[in-house]
């Protein structure tokens, strides 16, 4: 093998390298935006196509998901929606321990409340069922529901 091949190689696997790890440092972050889209968006007891439409960009332009695959991160949001279905309170409880993951991070948990509104309001109705949990999501984090002109 020639050096020039060895180090092809091994800036190749320098890149996969550096997209598992920014994978397992993010799948918290990709957990809990996925539980806080599957909480708004069952919040109104109808996920309309145009808040799917609008958690898939998120994910598209979002550096964090980016190294994620759409389906990785569609499947999490199902199993979110799959246990909320399933028995509510539990569901509940997943999610919004998967959200408590971010509190630490004020950014993180700022860019997930601003993500989980986009959401709710895709449908061009951000109703008061959808602004409760909104709320919830809010506290959890951490947050004041004030700073996003919840209350």
């Amino acid at each position: 093998m020639s050096f020039d091949n060895f180090l092809t190689r091994l800036k190749t696997k320098a890149g996969e390298m550096k997209t598992d790890i920014l994978k397992f440092k993010n799948k918290d972050f990709m957990n809990a935006a996925m539980a806080g889209s599957a909480l708004i968006a069952m919040a109104d007891g109808n996920i309309t196509s145009d808040e799917k439409q609008k958690m898939v960009k998120f994910i598209e332009t979002h550096d964090a998901l980016s190294v994620f695959t759409t389906s990785d991160v569609i499947k999490a949001f199902q199993d979110h929606v799959g246990q909320l279905e399933f028995d509510k309170d539990i569901g509940e409880s997943k999610a919004y321990q998967a959200l408590g993951k971010m509190k630490s991070n004020g950014e993180a948990a700022r860019l997930l409340v601003r993500m989980v509104i986009a959401i709710a309001s895709a449908d061009g109705n951000f109703d008061a069922s959808e602004k409760v949990v909104a709320v919830k999501i809010c506290k959890e984090l951490g947050l004041s529901p004030a700073e996003f002109e919840l209350q």
